[in-house]
């Protein structure tokens, strides 16, 4: 054997050795940092996994309604005229044509609906045969009153073969005899039952909501879907079942991927922690690595071999935090539902299932950021001068490289650019970038800041502070590293929080605005089957004690077949003073009386359909394409599908349709609002059906059901603010471990150790209250980019930002006390009778 190759063969397995060691006498930093990327993998897969399932089953729902169509005709949510139907079952190309009235039945004496669908039974064996029930009664799928229900329908009712349902028809309560069970959807709530029972049952005679359609063998879809197109009249498309199922799929894509953005931003910090540890780490190991390279290691199996040290620890954390995830999914599922508390995927019940491509995905993720966090401290180790890293006091030299501005402000510049631009499919992408942009930015920064911070602050008289605040300005690259995870976590969390605070004023200064009456009236919480009939809406009117009663009618209507349908209210609005019924945004547009008649709409369908006010807009009304003039924009926090709203006396006048869905009372003076809540209750027919609510209870609702839809947020911001304590306290625990002999000379000069314990109480201060101002400084920057780009183009509202005081005061306060906390606990070792002997080694 060679020389040379002896040496190579000394040099690699001394480099195992070394690497071994460091793991061993590192174990604690490197299970908390395995920890910080199992949570990271866990909450992002945990989020993934949830989403996924969700969407599967909404998935399946969709192709076990639709059965075996190729296209789906389908119009307004109140559905169109049935005469259509024997016109497209007659055209040539198609083989089948099912008609099928689809309606949300709100379920008597519940909060709940259950989707009920109306099919043909003799057609829809033919597409749909897992929508005709199972029955011993063979006419039964043609009796007007039996309902067939799907397994987790039956479950979720707990209802059995025989009994009986009863659904909310206006305020009458209509009884469906349960006739038996559905082979399909077994896990959507659903119902099936004959369309000219559900017809005569809903008020739907002479309307269906839609017609599937199974093409003939050979025949173009597409090219078939276009040319019907042409002659379907206006609000009614013919689409494929998958772009149903993508239109629903796109109302909850931004909460979906902004949940996954805020869970992955846990694994972010997680990647801090590992470069903190491992940069650490090797600055300890600096002259072992520098004795490496003398006996042949060279700088690329070196750089290698410490990459492979955070690979490890990303594979270990990321194999963790898989399983971790599945057991969060299970328990969010269990208590929260498919939902996650945000209202989106109702209905569903999810069966979590596992799928190898997202396993290795978030197994992938959380390698990568181990790695990530390795790199930089691997290379700087590989060109680190062999003569000076030999020499003991190098270690700060090691952080140099980190302190040059150039590539921070590019990176702040570049996320600064990145707010200009468009959303990306509906998704605010660069919004996603600039922000990760400028959080890159200013942690390549840290160093400058850090060092500019150390030297304003003035020194303290009494040694054991002057002697910390001295450490600190002479290693400030290692203060940087000790920063990063806390400066990450500190920043994203107090953008979230501005953030939330601002949309929580916004919304409740929303609320008080559009709630102006005394009290509101609604026919039913859930489902689209109540209704005020007018008779109802007279004797509302005449009630002693009310002065006066505005009502609203909504209905949905398809302005694109790609999106789900926007909602049309039909209100009292006063065109002379339209911002009194609506909260506009800008001053209105004066409507000419030759133009067409006036519309408003809401921020999303100004932003989703490009109206501006002013502008002539086209809207499916009873069969016919209708001109109206955008009059206004209005904020609506309630509907981000999109909104109009039009004068209630024009859509009578252009529909017919006199039915109503609220009511807004406006009391006389000295009236008791107990007896009219009582009269409305007994003297209207079905009252005790009626659903009432002050604008105060009503307030209180909506923000409880705001702060249960971003629990999820605070839960996974909080995990971020553990994770950089977690960091902290590893830093500064390498850091006392490689200040072992310093503070045993201290020791030995008659330090005691409540003087060693200030002056690291003092350094964990210094160090978090330097990472609060930076975080804080940058946490605001960041919300500015939540609020104005990612919030606006992932949902459409706008917002007035307002800065929680105390909360952001609070918060401050806890993360110094824990922080310096921390750090003291981190140095208990420094104060321990052994530290003395460590001076040994100088001697």
């Amino acid at each position: 054997m060679s020389a040379r190759a002896a040496s190579t063969r000394i040099g690699i397995s001394a480099t195992g050795a070394v690497l071994r060691g460091s793991l061993a006498q590192n174990r604690m930093r490197t299970l908390l940092a395995m920890f910080a990327i199992a949570l990271g993998v866990a909450l992002g897969y945990a989020v993934q996994l949830i989403n996924q399932t969700a969407m599967n089953e909404l998935g399946q729902g969709v192709h076990a309604l639709s059965g075996d169509a190729d296209l789906e005709v389908r119009g307004p949510r109140s559905g169109f005229d049935e005469s259509l139907y024997p016109v497209l079952a007659r055209m040539p190309g198609v083989a089948v044509a099912s008609p099928v009235v689809e309606v949300e039945a709100k379920l008597a004496g519940r909060g709940e609906a259950l989707r009920i669908v109306g099919l043909d039974a003799f057609r829809a064996g033919l597409i749909q045969p897992g929508l005709v029930g199972s029955t011993t009664e063979r006419m039964d799928t043609l009796r007007p009153d039996a309902l067939f229900l799907s397994t987790a329908a039956m479950r979720w009712l707990a209802a059995q073969p025989g009994d009986v349902v009863r659904v909310q028809v206006g305020l009458v309560d209509v009884p469906l005899r349960v006739a038996g069970q559905l082979g399909g959807a077994a896990a959507q709530h659903v119902g099936v039952m004959d369309i000219a029972g559900a017809q005569a049952a809903f008020g739907r005679l002479g309307r269906v909501t839609r017609i599937d359609l199974r093409l003939a063998p050979g025949v173009d879809v597409v090219a078939f879907a276009d040319g019907l197109s042409k002659l379907l009249p206006p609000g009614v498309d013919a689409v494929k079942p998958e772009t149903t199922l993508a239109a629903s799929a796109g109302l909850t894509r931004s909460y979906r991927v902004n949940l996954n953005v805020l869970a992955l931003v846990a694994l972010f910090t997680g990647g801090l922690l590992v470069f903190s540890t491992q940069a650490l780490s090797v600055v300890r190991r600096r002259a072992q690595f520098a004795l490496l390279r003398v006996l042949g290691v060279t700088r690329g199996r070196l750089t290698w071999s410490i990459v492979a040290e955070g690979a490890l620890i990303g594979a270990a954390g990321s194999a963790v935090g898989i399983l971790g995830g599945f057991a969060l999914a299970s328990f969010a599922v269990r208590w929260l539902g498919a939902d996650l508390g945000s209202g989106y995927f109702r209905g569903v019940v999810p069966s979590l299932t596992v799928d190898s491509l997202s396993v290795a995905i978030f197994f992938a993720l959380g390698v990568a950021a181990a790695l990530l966090g390795s790199i930089v401290p691997a290379l700087e180790t590989a060109r680190a001068s062999l003569a000076q890293a030999l020499k003991a006091g190098d270690e700060e030299r090691a952080f140099t490289r980190l302190r040059a501005p150039l590539p921070g402000l590019a990176a702040i510049a570049l996320g600064g650019a990145a707010t200009l631009l468009p959303p990306v499919a509906g998704l605010p992408l660069a919004g996603y970038c600039a922000i990760a942009l400028l959080l890159v930015g200013t942690l390549m920064l840290l160093p400058r800041l850090a060092a500019s911070a150390l030297r304003l602050l003035p020194l303290p008289r009494a040694p054991a502070p002057a002697l910390a605040l001295a450490q600190l300005r002479g290693a400030p690259g290692q203060v940087t590293v000790s920063l990063a995870a806390i400066v990450a976590s500190v920043s994203l969390m107090v953008s979230m929080a501005i953030m939330v605070a601002s949309f929580r004023d916004s919304l409740d200064a929303w609320l008080l605005r559009i709630l102006p009456a005394d009290i509101y009236v609604r026919a039913a919480a859930g489902g689209e089957t109540a209704f005020l009939a007018p008779d109802v809406q007279a004797r509302i009117t005449a009630l002693p004690g009310v002065q006066r009663a505005e009502f609203m009618r909504e209905q949905q209507l398809s302005l694109d077949p790609s999106r789900v349908r926007v909602v049309l209210q039909a209100r009292a609005i006063d065109r002379a003073n339209a911002a009194r019924s609506l909260p506009l945004l800008g001053a209105p547009v004066d409507v000419a009386a030759d133009a067409p008649p006036p519309v408003w709409v809401n921020e999303a369908a100004a932003d989703l359909y490009h109206f501006s006010p002013g502008s002539v807009i086209a809207l499916p009304l009873n069969g016919k394409a209708l001109s109206f003039t955008v009059a206004g924009v209005w904020r609506d926090y309630g509907r981000p599908q999109g909104a109009i709203a039009m004068e209630r006396a024009r859509y009578v006048e252009l529909t017919g349709d006199a039915e109503v869905t609220n009511a807004a009372l406006w009391l006389a003076d000295g009236a008791d609002r107990a007896a009219v809540e009582a009269s409305l209750r007994h003297d209207i027919p079905g009252g005790d059906r009626l659903e009432l609510a002050t604008p105060g209870e009503i307030r209180d609702l909506s923000l409880r059901i705001f702060d249960r839809t971003f629990a999820v947020t605070y839960a996974l911001e909080l995990a971020a603010v553990v994770i950089g304590l977690v960091g902290l306290s590893s830093s500064f625990g390498a850091l006392v471990l490689a200040r072992r002999r310093e503070f045993g000379v201290l020791r030995h000069l008659g330090m005691t150790r409540g003087q060693v314990g200030t002056m690291l109480a003092t350094e964990g201060l210094v160090v978090s209250g330097i990472g609060l101002v930076v975080g804080l400084v940058l946490g605001f920057v960041i919300c500015l980019v939540l609020i104005h780009v990612v919030n606006r183009q992932s949902f459409h509202w706008g917002m007035e930002l307002s800065l929680p005081w105390g909360s952001l005061a609070a918060f401050s306060a806890i993360v110094l006390a824990l922080s310096t906390f921390t750090a003291l606990a981190s140095g208990r070792g420094a104060m321990t009778p052994d530290v003395v002997r460590a001076v040994k080694d100088d001697w």
